[in-house]
């Protein structure tokens, strides 16, 4: 059968040429160049709303750390001013003039809603990110290696059994009664013990995979137990620990608020605090502004960082980059 080539744009000589055999470049494999934080970013991009949500965290961080360097926030500035205090964001922009700080109106000192509420945000992101990174370093570390080893398993299985059955919430207003409430002190109730969780929960996933060939053929080759939990089992974790990790930092949001809340919280004032001080004026006309504004920020902080980081952590898994 004779097939007809010349329609297709190419000259004989361009579709068909002697190729040489070589046995060196016949055993090499021709494929595609594969990156792996490259097609988590493009996986995760490739979701438009990613993108949207990305955006309001990276404005929420903005606000949170750049606009109180800009400004000078004196919450008692017009503290002798009665006319000043719980006025309304029409009120408030008449008396002060029209601009950013006055659009939640002013507060029970007559400090700005809107000043505060992003100095408070700055607080509270800080400490969730701190405490994340300290629990979340440990847990991982000491869960890789206790998963691995049998020796280490049968100590912190009976640490975890004391202090894991300890309800969390009880041990850190516990910590902060005995001390200070200060921003470090809540630092130190956070994470005294919060690694032992998630550290638990690493362990579990190590003993999965602890057994597997390869481990087993680094294990029979001399490899250290640390370096064959961090180099061999860690890494095939990667989604697991960011899923983990957007589970952890808006739960230490959640904490603080809570406990400043209920009274138990930071002395600085971080959105906990500023939740508590105007709880009185969620049921008052007019000062609605006071109460719902770092409640309203406060959700939304923990609901962005939760779903970036679930939609981080599903990009991270290896079988979304087909």
């Amino acid at each position: 059968m004779d097939y007809d080539f010349t329609g297709c744009g190419y000259s004989e000589e361009e579709l068909f040429s002697r190729v040489d055999h070589n046995d060196l470049e016949s055993e090499k494999i021709t494929a595609p160049r594969y990156s792996y934080w490259h097609s988590v970013f493009r996986v995760f991009f490739r979701n438009k709303l990613n993108i949207v949500i990305l955006a309001v965290l990276g404005v929420l961080i903005v606000f949170a750390y750049l606009y109180p360097m800009f400004i000078e926030y004196d919450r008692y500035a017009n503290l002798m001013d009665a006319e000043s205090k719980h006025l309304t964001p029409s009120a408030a922009m008449e008396k002060f003039g029209y601009n950013i700080h006055w659009i939640l109106g002013s507060g029970g000192s007559g400090q700005s809603t809107f000043d505060a509420m992003w100095n408070g945000a700055k607080i509270s992101i800080s400490l969730a990110f701190i405490c994340a990174a300290i629990n979340m370093t440990v847990g991982v570390l000491v869960g890789a290696i206790w998963g691995f080893s049998k020796k280490v398993d049968i100590i912190m299985t009976e640490v975890y059994n004391i202090i894991g059955n300890v309800p969390y919430i009880l041990f850190i207003s516990v910590m902060v009664m005995l001390f200070t409430a200060s921003f470090w002190t809540m630092v130190m109730a956070l994470t005294i013990t919060g690694w032992l969780g998630i550290a638990y929960f690493i362990r579990t996933q190590v003993v999965i995979i602890r057994d597997r060939e390869y481990n087993l053929a680094s294990k029979c080759l001399g490899t250290s137990t640390i370096k064959i939990a961090v180099k061999n089992i860690l890494p095939f974790m990667t989604s697991i620990i960011v899923t983990l990790l957007a589970t952890e930092i808006p739960s230490y949001i959640s904490y603080e608020v809570f406990l400043s809340y209920i009274g138990m919280g930071l002395k600085e004032k971080s959105l906990g605090r500023l939740i508590f001080e105007s709880e009185s004026a969620m049921v008052t006309p007019g000062w609605e502004f006071e109460f719902w504004s770092p409640v309203i920020v406060a959700s939304i902080i923990t609901i962005v960082l939760y779903v970036v980081g679930q939609n981080l952590g599903d990009a991270s898994d290896p079988r979304t980059h087909m």
